[in-house]
């Protein structure tokens, strides 16, 4: 099992950016995913999630309305789009594979004026 996060980087308050989670060696489209983030200091956060067909997704309170996740079966790969980032969004982010302990070394979202 391989899972490959990219697209992370700075971005002042208020911009935008879109995660990417690239799967390999299981079966992506049986899974729910999800993206979990964790800031310097502090424990792994929930951030969202998605069912297997993409058509239900789920969001942690304080990222609901500003990121979207979304998920591509034919192309193994999961998404997270950021906007409106806040300077709280800052942490390392990374997907997981629903049930077990897969998870990727995730990719830095650094949000600074």
């Amino acid at each position: 099992v391989q899972l490959v996060e990219s697209g992370g980087g700075m971005v002042q308050p208020g911009g935008s950016l879109r995660l990417s989670c690239a799967a390999s060696g299981f079966t992506f489209s049986s899974y729910r995913m999800s993206w979990v983030r964790q800031a310097p200091g502090k424990g792994p956060e929930w951030v969202s999630a998605i069912n297997t067909g993409g058509g239900s997704t789920y969001y942690a309170d304080f990222v609901k309305g500003r990121f979207t996740i979304s998920r591509d079966n034919a192309k193994n790969t999961l998404y997270l789009q950021m906007n409106s980032l806040k300077p709280e969004d800052m942490a390392l982010y990374y997907c997981a594979r629903a049930g077990t302990p897969d998870r990727g070394q995730g990719t830095q979202v650094t949000v600074s004026s």
